[in-house]
């Protein structure tokens, strides 16, 4: 079972609702006050521009083959889409791959790699991310219930940092929601030893809006996109990225505007850098999920 099932399984409730087919049409964009909520007072004024629009390439596993990737590639270039976040290279080098995001003329400016085992792994890890022009490096998952572990990471985080700014690469972290959920004694959380520990010069936060809703969810919020706004608005780190993913009425994911999550006000309270379109499972098909996610973020005003 991978790593975002398990927590999924353990967090998400329900059954997703997905589309209601491969000919349903893409989801319109919510605006202020949607689901019922009174608008933010002003008119909207702006939309996430297309140049920081970005898709996890998580989202595609199910499609993308070695043999495909040139093609899957050239299908999100016709979307819009000028970025992906990398997860593995699908048998590629780094300088292979830079090839081939070339032709289609998208950029990889981010990537998910877990926290490194040795020094040398690190080095490997800024190399390919220097070959292939990256802005991002993120630690997209930790999971543990003892607080030492957090603290650890916390440091190790921090050194593996330095090392990347000196390359020129942000290096940040990837929540989903038992960072908010775990309680490590005395009502102690990991989130909150990563936001007191990880220094803010040289760590930054992705934030999965999804994860950060289902944890306001997991602690009783009454309100779990407040919670989400409150979260990055009181973190001492820099949200920098925004996993954008939504979440139906039962728990489980949506491809975006098919969902619940007011996206238009969490993007009213902070902008960040990169909106990285994300589906775990996605409505229809991978393809589907990225043109749905593409248009909805060009069209969500805020």
């Amino acid at each position: 079972m991978d790593r975002r099932n398990f927590i999924r399984g353990t967090l998400a409730a329900g059954v997703g609702v997905g589309l209601a087919g491969a000919g349903a049409a893409p989801a319109v964009a919510h605006g202020p006050g949607h689901h019922g909520k009174p608008g933010h007072g002003h008119r909207p004024k702006q939309t996430v521009p297309p140049w920081l629009i970005s898709i996890q390439l998580y989202t595609l596993r199910s499609i993308i083959t070695e043999e495909n990737v040139d093609a899957t590639f050239q299908q999100l270039a016709r979307f819009g889409y000028k970025r992906v976040e990398l997860a593995g290279y699908y048998g590629r080098t780094a300088r292979e791959m830079r090839r081939t995001l070339k032709r289609t003329g998208i950029q990889a400016t981010s990537s998910h790699e877990g926290i490194s085992a040795t020094p040398a792994d690190l080095q490997a890890k800024i190399s390919n991310a220097l070959t292939l022009g990256q802005t991002y490096m993120v630690v997209p998952y930790l999971a543990s219930d003892s607080a030492d572990d957090w603290y650890r990471w916390a440091d190790q985080m921090n050194a593996e940092a330095a090392v990347v700014r000196r390359a020129g690469i942000k290096y940040g972290y990837h929540n989903h929601a038992h960072e908010f959920t775990t309680d490590l004694g005395g009502g102690l959380t990991p989130w909150d030893i990563f936001t007191s520990r990880l220094d803010p010069r040289l760590v930054h936060l992705e934030v999965d809006l999804y994860w950060a809703v289902t944890g306001g969810v997991g602690v009783g919020a009454s309100d779990p996109v407040q919670f989400a706004i409150d979260t990055i608005k009181e973190a001492p780190q820099k949200v920098l990225q925004y996993h954008v993913k939504d979440r139906d009425a039962t728990g489980d994911f949506a491809d975006l505007g098919a969902g619940t999550i007011d996206f238009s006000r969490i993007f009213d309270a902070h902008q960040p850098q990169e909106y990285i379109v994300e589906n775990d499972q996605p409505d229809v098909t991978p393809l589907r999920t990225a043109a749905v996610g593409y248009r909805y973020l060009r069209n969500v005003r805020f």
